[in-house]
């Protein structure tokens, strides 16, 4: 990769998160944005806090079982500590973490860096068809919304017609990718074979029953930490699971937008909400509120593990 396009890489999600921030707190009064902090409900916020670390405990734990069958057996607190590494590493340079995560397990379990880094991606994997699994979820649940909600913008018959379109397309790119020898149809085929070994990879495991109870686990503490949440905000208190599962969908795609979802997350939290008639000014709280607490529980968790994995290993290697 030519070192522009690198640079381009770290610095678009930079650029695009602080103009997302400035748009943000253009759109309520920073005395305002204040007074909801106070007056938030710290218990609901801290249960929050609570759920999010089992969630990361249950992955660090979780990659113990694809760890076993490569022939190693890492300590969990290494794992554990790789994993808040990880998301560390993440604010500073997007999607590097899981290249970090790697990196640390091979310098201190000694697992080689090409096959610790294909357990994470095969992790990857899982948790991608978990937030599938939520969004079949959330339509299957608000159909009738989703389709009003898109009927009432659009003609119902352009919908019908758009749809049919869009299948057209997608398996017609798909026959011209399997025939193709371009490399960006060798990278596409690459990318769907891996995400297929991947996720077959996981029922050939000896402990697969517990890696998906595992995996399971962890999403469904993400969802309860993002609900548990909105309870510390009163105007909020009343929220339906619809506008739950939504506002946590497009959440999560934030993070993936910018650094760690700087900016992006309040807004995505704004523009899910309003689907559902919720004022504004809670909703952009709330947004900044949720982002606020977890990140700095991940900076200091990260923090704290990037300087303890050296000496919790030189222990270690001293017994």
């Amino acid at each position: 990769m030519s070192k522009p396009k690198s640079i381009l890489k770290v610095v678009l999600p930079l650029l695009l998160g602080i103009g997302l921030v400035w748009y943000s707190l253009s759109k309520i009064s920073i005395s305002l944005l204040i007074q909801y902090f106070v007056d938030a409900k710290y218990s609901w916020i801290v249960l929050g806090i609570v759920l999010g670390l089992l969630s990361h405990a249950s992955r660090a734990y979780r990659w113990l079982f694809m760890a076993e069958p490569l022939g190693y057996k890492p300590k969990f607190m290494n794992s554990f500590m790789a994993v808040y590494s990880a998301y560390l590493i993440n604010f500073t340079i997007p999607r590097a973490g899981e290249l970090a995560r790697a990196s640390i397990l091979s310098n201190y379990e000694e697992i080689p860096f090409e096959k610790g880094f294909g357990t994470i991606v095969a992790e990857r994997v899982a948790d991608t068809i978990m937030l599938l699994f939520i969004i079949a979820i959330a339509f299957f649940l608000e159909f009738e919304f989703i389709y009003n909600f898109f009927s009432s913008k659009f003609n119902p018959l352009t919908l019908i017609v758009g749809g049919i379109t869009l299948v057209i397309v997608v398996l017609a790119l798909f026959f011209v990718v399997q025939k193709s020898n371009s490399k960006l149809a060798l990278k596409v085929k690459t990318f769907l074979s891996g995400l297929i070994e991947g996720a077959l990879s996981i029922f050939k495991m000896k402990k697969k029953w517990a890696f998906i109870g595992h995996t399971i686990f962890i999403w469904l503490m993400y969802v309860l930490m993002f609900y548990v949440t909105t309870l510390a905000l009163p105007e909020l208190q009343n929220i339906s699971l619809a506008a739950i599962l939504i506002g946590f969908i497009l959440a999560s795609f934030s993070i993936a937008a910018t650094n760690g979802g700087i900016g992006s997350f309040p807004e995505a939290i704004v523009i899910a909400f309003s689907l559902f008639n919720m004022a504004e000014d809670p909703s952009r709280a709330f947004g900044w509120i949720m982002w606020s607490t977890q990140t700095i529980v991940i900076i200091v968790a990260g923090g704290l593990s990037l300087l303890y994995l050296p000496v919790y290993n030189r222990k270690k290697t001293a017994v």
